[in-house]
């Protein structure tokens, strides 16, 4: 019944597809799902929390072990991803069944559960991470809910404490091995990284009565409620790593901050998230498809090809022989880690405490 996952988009008629497939469907629903279950929930409310939860969360407890165990290779002259970030991804992987065992799923739904998982964390030959993998996360916990691993009650938990987990995780991979973003500017992400804490973030706040999106140049607002809202959190660790005005590092955020309600934000943010990630080959070519998440007829059996995120059509060339330092190559541009870009320009990089 289950059976390891697999590429099967090549081409856009694959693409539009996919689109029009309960694959598809299912994962749009299930993001609406939980952007309503956040509405006016605080990361710090208490919310239902079942034993699936709790599971999940020991599970993602157990990986920033990994992470912890798994130093970064000194590297200090270099801006650009660090190779020490591949020995956290091969432990990872080498320790994925057993993370899953203690979840009391079926045993041989594992076998589908474990690559959605591990390819959640970042790209191990790239030493890099985008909206994609922040699917493969997403996509994890859809697989999790069709097991019935939760409850219809722990949808709030989802987002504000496995996905939040998650998250600070990732914050924690980011800034340890300056992780580069996917592709040339982050492929089709808000920040370098990540879109649906954004979505979700701005769904928390969507009928919020006192905060607007243009509290986010509020630095007394984001001193008090960086904590408590995924999006305002987000904006606050953009700023801690970034010298310039959010204006110039990311003008769509501070673009988005001109609109009169979150709700808006909340309405455009569902709409480009189907646009921008689920819509756009250059990520959806590397979905994954297995028995849970099934792939729509008249596709490939699978598809084979190369790691090319940026979109474009050529390959990359061999990261770890990039003029002698670990960087990225976009059509000859080198794309550094935000967090190598921060620690070039600062004689001591800020660590970013968890929200």
């Amino acid at each position: 019944m289950y059976e390891i996952p697999r590429k099967r988009i090549v081409l856009d008629e694959h693409l539009q597809l996919f689109k029009s497939s309960s694959t598809f469907n299912a994962i749009v629903e299930f993001i609406d799902k939980l952007n309503n279950a956040v509405v006016d929930v605080k990361l710090t409310d208490e919310v239902h929390v079942s034993d699936g939860v709790i599971k999940v969360l020991q599970l993602l407890d157990k990986i920033d072990e990994i992470a912890s165990a798994s130093p970064p290779i000194e590297n200090n002259q270099s801006r650009f991803g660090n190779p020490g970030f591949r020995t956290f991804i091969d432990k990872l992987v080498e320790n994925s069944d057993e993370l899953h065992s203690g979840l009391g799923i079926p045993r041989e739904s594992i076998v589908e559960l474990s690559p959605y998982l591990n390819e959640s964390f970042g790209n191990k030959q790239r030493i890099d991470y985008g909206s994609g993998m922040e699917l493969n996360f997403l996509c994890w916990l859809i697989c999790l809910d069709k097991l019935g691993l939760f409850e219809d009650a722990d949808s709030s938990a989802l987002v504000l404490r496995i996905f939040w987990r998650y998250i600070t995780i990732m914050r924690k991979l980011q800034s340890t091995f300056w992780l580069e973003p996917a592709g040339s500017h982050g492929v089709w992400g808000l920040d370098d990284y990540h879109f649906l804490p954004f979505l979700w973030g701005s769904g928390q706040l969507s009928s919020h009565k006192y905060l607007r999106p243009k509290s986010i140049h509020d630095n007394e607002v984001m001193y008090e409620f960086s904590s408590a809202y995924m999006y305002l959190g987000c904006i606050s660790f953009i700023n801690s790593i970034k010298t310039a005005s959010l204006r110039w590092h990311s003008p769509m955020l501070d673009d988005i901050s001109a609109v009169k309600s979150w709700s808006k934000v909340n309405e455009g943010m569902f709409k480009m998230y189907k646009a921008e990630v689920l819509g756009k080959l250059p990520i959806i070519q590397h979905f994954l498809f297995g028995s849970i998440l099934p792939c729509p007829e008249g596709m490939p059996e699978d598809a084979k090809m190369e790691d090319a995120d940026c979109g474009h059509n050529h390959g990359h060339v061999d990261r770890t022989k990039h003029h002698g330092t670990f960087g990225s190559d976009c059509c000859g541009i080198p794309v550094p880690s935000a967090f190598g870009e921060a620690y070039s320009q600062k004689s001591n990089v800020k660590r970013i405490p968890f929200d």
